[in-house]
């Protein structure tokens, strides 16, 4: 596990890091509170270990600014103070646990597993591979009880793999994941670590390799051979989990080509209408992305070809109808073979699946695309079933103005804010007290005098720093400013003023939401491309959300804060360069990394793309593996820019 420790006493913290390395941890020293906070906010550490007076910026203070944040990690608070008053102060700041002071350093040990136990179940068991077990508190490997002898790094990788079956890891990661920053190797030296922890394995009667090499990408662990999903998928060059990806919009797949058939069918009777026309060049788009995707590049270049007939003719009478017709066929029989379970003959299910001049299937097409706009309208801020959610801030909002406070609620939710309303002043040191808040709306005029509410300003930013006041007042004179801010508050804000200009401001002035993994947006107009992207994304650690609607776009963009934004080129309403422009328009988001997927790859297009502001195009249909390299190196890239190295003190190398 990785640790970070906060302790400014070095003869203390050597103590502490020689007991934690020899429980195989992995330990990053900071040595004030300052440093302490933009460690736990860059990098993905399993437990904090905190001492309450280290210098520049106190133990509580930075438990308090990271629970704000939203991580997450448990954290262990190491004080002098034992008082039930001292201890109450930490725990509500967000400590998991406390050790006073001088303390026994086998009890604090123990207090470690605990937490960790707390936080992630797995580490409580023995970690099995077939006749593989890894035992975490024995610190032995063994396979068909024959022990292996492994270095501390092979131990800690095989534990890495156990321990997160479905993740790939980067050669970065790995670094990240099990050295300390300060002694941080090349990259070549885990490919060494893993070939020689292979050798061994083998050595140890262990005829399967348990590590597979994603190539480009990194590693990842095999599932075991004895397990169902060792059996091959229909394509057994699909993962897993893309192939059930695809069985849950199969019958999307069947009906987006009832579609084609019904426009064959008014094409060779003359009754295909511009109506007509466009949908079926809109669903011929999308299956092209989303077989691509699926691993099916024969069924997507023939939804292209059919794309392409439907988007050069101008009216039915330019539309070969042979050509379509023969497209049309084709792809037919690729979506049933491709689609149905293998013990199923396609042939006998062919007429029964498709039928000529079906407007069952379009029907069920429109109606499966209205349920999933019913359900984007009703919460466009989760705007599928499989969008992660996000975390939401809690703001108190101190204002007698009803109107106002009833128009910020009706929009808070489009903003990840959950407001909470209050009318007196009185009543906030009591909600302070039981309610872990993220900032403050403040109207002066919830008082009659503006002296008590400016006095109320002072106390609560001298009491709270760390809590961002945003001032709401009736009066905007030069002198009114500077006494707010001389005061503490982080914004002025100006009656009469909308609802969402509030929240805007709101949203910036709040911390913004950590949580170790890197954000990434999709944006595309068809689900099964949504579903299959986050599945490819998600074992790589990202923290993914989709959006189908663009005209939600700027709403879910402020909302989530992401890392990199992946847009499709050709949507409803709004394309692609469309968003690229509207962000790039925008000085708060000039450096956001925009990618755009496309199947225009002429010169032109991509001139346009590149023109639009985004920042690198992908091509349909979508390879799995580019798109993930893409992705990756560039949020790496960000990474680093943002916190190069050398900035910090970390501990000697983890045993």
């Amino acid at each position: 596990m990785k640790i970070l420790l906060v302790e400014d006493d070095e003869s203390m913290a050597a103590m502490l890091v020689s007991a934690l390395m020899a429980d195989r941890h992995t330990v990053n020293i900071a040595t004030d509170g300052h440093m302490g906070l933009m460690l736990a906010q860059t990098y993905d550490y399993d437990l904090v270990v905190l001492d309450d007076l280290v210098p520049h910026l106190d133990g509580i203070s930075v438990c308090r600014r990271l629970r704000s944040q939203g991580l997450q990690m448990p954290i262990l608070l190491l004080t002098v103070k034992d008082s039930q008053t001292d201890k109450i102060v930490g725990l509500n700041a967000g400590a998991d646990d406390y050790v006073v002071k001088p303390f026994d350093m086998e009890e604090l040990r123990a207090r470690v597993r605990a937490l960790l136990r707390r936080c992630n179940t797995s580490l409580a068991t023995v970690l099995t591979w077939e006749q593989l077990c890894l035992d975490p508190d024995a610190n032995t490997v063994t396979y068909d009880s024959v022990p292996i002898a492994l270095t501390p790094k092979e131990f800690g990788i095989l534990e890495l793999f156990l321990r997160h079956p479905q993740r790939v890891f980067s050669r970065s990661a790995i670094i990240d994941r099990l050295w300390s920053l300060e002694d941080s190797p090349a990259e070549s030296a885990v490919t060494t670590h893993i070939k020689d922890l292979r050798q061994k394995l083998k050595a140890g009667g262990m005829a399967i390799d348990l590590i597979e090499t994603v190539y480009g990408l990194g590693y990842r662990l095999k599932p075991p051979p004895n397990t169902s999903s060792a059996a091959p998928s229909v394509d057994t060059n699909k993962p897993a989990l893309v192939q059930r990806v695809m069985d849950k919009f199969k019958d999307s797949f069947v009906s987006q080509v009832a579609v084609l058939q019904q426009a064959e069918a008014a094409l060779r009777s003359g009754e295909l209408t511009d109506t007509l026309q466009a949908t079926a060049r809109q669903e011929a788009h999308k299956l092209a992305g989303s077989l691509g995707i699926f691993g099916h590049p024969e069924g997507s270049e023939l939804a292209r070809e059919a794309e392409q007939l439907l988007t050069q003719a101008t009216s039915c009478h330019h539309i070969s109808v042979s050509a379509f017709s023969q497209i049309v066929a084709a792809l037919q029989k690729t979506i049933v073979q491709f689609t149905l379970p293998s013990e199923i003959s396609p042939l006998s299910t062919e007429n029964a699946a498709f039928t000529a001049n079906s407007s069952q299937g379009v029907a069920a097409y429109a109606a499966t695309d209205a349920d999933l706009n019913a359900s984007v309208t009703s919460n466009p801020s989760v705007l599928d079933s499989a969008s992660s959610p996000a975390h939401t801030q809690v703001v108190l909002v101190l204002s007698q103005d009803l109107v106002l406070t009833a128009s910020l609620q009706a929009t808070a939710a489009n903003w990840q804010l959950q407001l909470h309303p209050m009318t007196e002043l009185e009543a906030v040191w009591t909600a302070i007290a039981h309610t872990q808040i993220d900032g403050v709306l403040l109207d002066l005029s919830i008082t009659d005098l503006l002296s008590e509410s400016l006095l109320f300003l002072a106390e609560f930013t001298h009491l709270y720093p760390d809590l961002p006041v945003v001032v709401l007042s009736e009066r905007d004179s030069l002198g009114d400013r500077v006494n707010v801010s001389r005061l503490g508050s982080k914004a002025f804000l100006s009656k009469p003023i909308s609802a969402e200009e509030v929240l805007q401001v709101i949203s910036q002035a709040l911390p913004q939401v950590q949580n170790g993994e890197s954000k990434v947006l999709i944006v595309d107009d068809d689900p099964a491309v949504l579903v299959a992207l986050k599945s490819l994304l998600q074992p790589w650690g990202l923290h993914v959300t989709t959006l189908r609607d663009p005209k939600q776009f700027w709403e879910q963009l402020v909302a989530t804060q992401p890392d990199l934004v992946v847009v499709d080129l050709e949507m409803p309403t709004f394309s692609g360069i469309d968003l690229c422009q509207v962000v790039r328009h925008d000085p708060r988001w000039g450096d956001l990394p925009i990618l755009v997927v496309t199947a225009h790859t002429n010169a032109e297009s991509i001139r346009q793309v590149f023109a639009a502001g985004a920042d690198d195009f992908i091509a349909k249909p979508v390879v799995g593996p580019e798109l993930v390299t893409r992705i990756i190196s560039r949020l790496e890239r960000i990474r680093s820019r943002r916190h190069p190295p050398g900035s910090t003190v970390q501990s000697e190398e983890t045993p």
